[in-house]
């Protein structure tokens, strides 16, 4: 069985003012919202339950809920005291027993088929940026195994908000994660931090994708201008 976690619960402040009164994954793009084109791509492709961890404005989340009955809402009360590690902190006692997608709610999934797994290999979706990109990157050895993941890199892949964990590599995170929460400093790490300290014992690789299949929006301005073209 393959399960995922949707992280939620962020204030989505580059998008405001859309998000003064609705968090920002259930802005609506072309009439749907980001996060429902998520669930419908993962539903299709077989995922069995959907953990949505939520914080800023949980209850506009509670329709989502009811039309999806695969949807657990998990409540995220450290939101605006940590960074996103306690999204996943929140979701911790679910983390065994299969596969997980980790997926962050605010994106525009044009293409479901991305979630049809095929190798079994945990990994990170990402985009091939030539050049030099000052996002969040992967570094790889020569057999394509991620080496860091972290910010800054020349001709890498891209981090795209979706990642995929064997039910090994699903249970061996949710114990770094208990570890970190353990120590001082924990509050502001990302959980793709915790990753990279711990790549000894994490086998991943990346999943290349097509930059049209995932899209990013980060501003009403952004929102906006994807939407003309969607419509022209």
């Amino acid at each position: 069985m393959t399960k995922a976690i949707l992280m939620a619960a962020g204030l989505g402040t580059r998008m405001r003012p859309l998000t003064d009164t609705m968090p920002k994954p259930m802005i609506p793009v072309n009439g749907t919202p980001m996060i429902e084109t998520v669930v419908k791509g993962l539903l299709a492709n077989g995922v069995e339950e959907l953990y949505v961890v939520v914080g800023y404005l949980k209850e506009k989340f509670a329709p989502l809920a009811e039309k999806y009955p695969k949807i657990r809402l998990v409540e995220n009360k450290e939101y605006t005291i940590k960074n996103n590690i306690s999204s996943i902190h929140a979701v911790t006692d679910y983390m065994h027993g299969d596969d997980f997608f980790i997926c962050e709610a605010d994106l525009y999934v044009s293409d479901p088929s991305i979630f049809a797994i095929k190798n079994k290999q945990s990994c990170y979706y990402g985009v091939m940026v030539k050049g030099h990109s000052d996002d969040w990157v992967f570094d790889q050895d020569e057999n394509g195994r991620i080496t860091r993941v972290g910010k800054y890199g020349d001709d890498v892949y891209n981090m795209c908000g979706v990642s995929w964990f064997a039910q090994k590599d699903i249970e061996t995170l949710r114990d770094c994660i208990l570890k970190e929460y353990e120590k001082e400093g924990h509050e502001q790490l990302f959980w793709d931090e915790v990753v990279d300290r711990n790549l000894d014992i994490l086998n991943l690789t990346v999943c290349p994708i097509d930059r049209k299949q995932i899209i990013e929006l980060d501003t009403a301005d952004e929102l906006k201008a994807f939407e003309e073209q969607l419509n022209s």
